[in-house]
């Protein structure tokens, strides 16, 4: 089995296995993600039936789910139930494949919900190509009943790998920061939730400012800014104990922190004398590397999905731009020239382009750009627009959008969105409340 088909958090297990499947290379369902907008993909996700009442009730949250995700992504559009004509009772059974085609469904999805002996869900899953009449995939996935829902963002995974030919982003979650409050007293709590909005819930208790998280590649880490001290740290945040410690023994203030890809070091600013420079702690030795030693603001530095290479921000050119070095942080370059301001760089877990916001005329922009600064493009504009972070498959980019407040202070609101690489398909991701500062996890298995 490949790394990508595998399930790993504790309370799920799977047994995954190709269900009388027809030799891939013959089928021709397929979805090009790299030529602009395309049209959306008519695809048929009929309930997945179980024999009791609660395998049926499953049934139906995991083809909502799967339905749900697909249709975010504006790269499928899932078919009004209502126009179904079979009715899949059976995970066994062949699909009639004339009624499928007669409602314009191009591609099928079925499946069955099962309880086991010991209490556990067997869930299996079959992809169709209408039109050729043949299985494109099936799996078959044993959980904990609770994991319903993560099952569902891995089935969806498969179906937008099998039809794109790229990885999925659905089974991520989000750390972002959960804001509440007038503006002169702010309540800024780390939250956690699924990609799709769910699950969601608060990691901090709200006593002290926080700002930036990051995940660490293992997903099982957030490294981000805090006030909890009185003057700004980067602490190191456990999901899994809550435990939280402070990243080196600095003096002065830190923030801006990211974890290298291989999650053994945390690359960040740190403030002093009126000027900022990039260190990189080790965080196996507790030892800190400077990386740059400037009379500017250095800050926000991303590394490149190999570790070799780091972006950052500074205005030591006279404005704030873009700049890229190498990890040890010899050979600086700069490689933003447009107009504007320049900040946040993150680059693409693709490692092909760097996403960014840019301040110009008055106006926020997220924008991306080739690595060497080259090809920059503007997908999205508003009046205040920060904090880009990239899903695993370097397709989709979140974000988040502040609108103005009046003269009384009211309104104001921060929230999230996404965005494909297009700058189509922009969609906001709902919070239960104020939302800033995402950042998009790796796939969780």
């Amino acid at each position: 089995m490949t790394r990508r088909r595998r399930i790993f958090t504790g309370a799920v297990t799977a047994a995954l296995f190709v269900l009388f499947c027809a030799p891939s290379a013959r089928a021709e369902l397929r979805i090009d993600i790299t030529s602009g907008n395309a049209e959306p993909m008519p695809i048929a996700i009929p309930s997945f039936p179980g024999e009791v009442a609660n395998e049926a009730q499953a049934g139906r949250d995991i083809s909502g789910v799967v339905s749900a995700d697909l249709e975010r992504s504006g790269l499928f559009r899932p078919l009004d139930p209502r126009s179904f004509i079979q009715t899949i009772s059976a995970f066994d059974a062949q699909p009639r494949f004339p009624d499928w085609r007669q409602i314009n469904a191009q591609a099928l999805v079925t499946g069955s919900v099962k309880t086991q002996g010991d209490g556990r869900l067997r869930v299996e899953f079959r992809l169709w190509d209408v039109f050729a009449e043949q299985q494109l995939a099936g799996y078959g996935y044993t959980t904990a009943q609770q994991n319903w829902r993560r099952i569902a963002h891995i089935i969806a995974d498969e179906i937008y790998k099998r039809i794109t030919g790229e990885e999925g982003y659905f089974d991520t979650r989000i750390v972002y920061v959960s804001e509440a409050g007038p503006p002169e007293k702010r309540i800024k709590r780390l939250a956690i939730m699924d990609q799709d909005g769910a699950n969601n819930r608060v990691l901090t208790d709200g006593r002290a400012l926080v700002l930036t998280p990051r995940f660490s590649p293992s997903a099982q880490e957030i490294t981000y800014l805090s006030y909890g001290s009185g003057a700004p740290r980067v602490y190191l945040f456990n999901i899994d104990t809550g435990q939280q410690e402070v990243v080196g023994d600095f003096p002065g203030m830190t923030f801006a922190p990211r974890f290298s890809p291989d999650g053994n070091r945390v690359v960040l600013s740190r403030a002093e004398n009126g000027v900022s420079n990039l260190f990189a702690l080790d965080l196996r030795t507790r030892r800190p590397t400077r990386l740059t030693d400037s009379q500017a603001i250095d800050t926000s530095p991303c590394y490149s999905p190999d570790g070799s290479k780091i972006v950052f921000n500074s205005d030591r050119g006279g404005s704030q731009q873009l700049y890229v070095m190498n990890a040890d942080g010899s050979g600086v370059k700069r490689m933003s020239f447009g107009s504007g301001k320049y900040g946040t760089p993150v680059w693409s877990p693709r490692g092909d382009l760097i996403a960014f916001t840019k301040i110009d005329g008055g106006s926020f922009y997220i924008g991306v750009m080739r690595t060497d600064g080259s090809g920059e493009r503007l997908l999205t504009r508003d009046f205040l627009v920060e904090g880009p972070t990239w899903a695993p498959n370097g397709r989709v980019l979140m974000y988040f959008r502040q609108s103005p407040s009046d003269s009384r202070g009211h309104g104001g609101s921060s929230r999230l969105f996404s965005i494909d690489l297009t700058g189509s398909n922009q969609r906001e991701v709902i919070t239960p409340q104020d939302a800033s500062d995402p950042a998009w996890s790796p796939l969780l298995r």
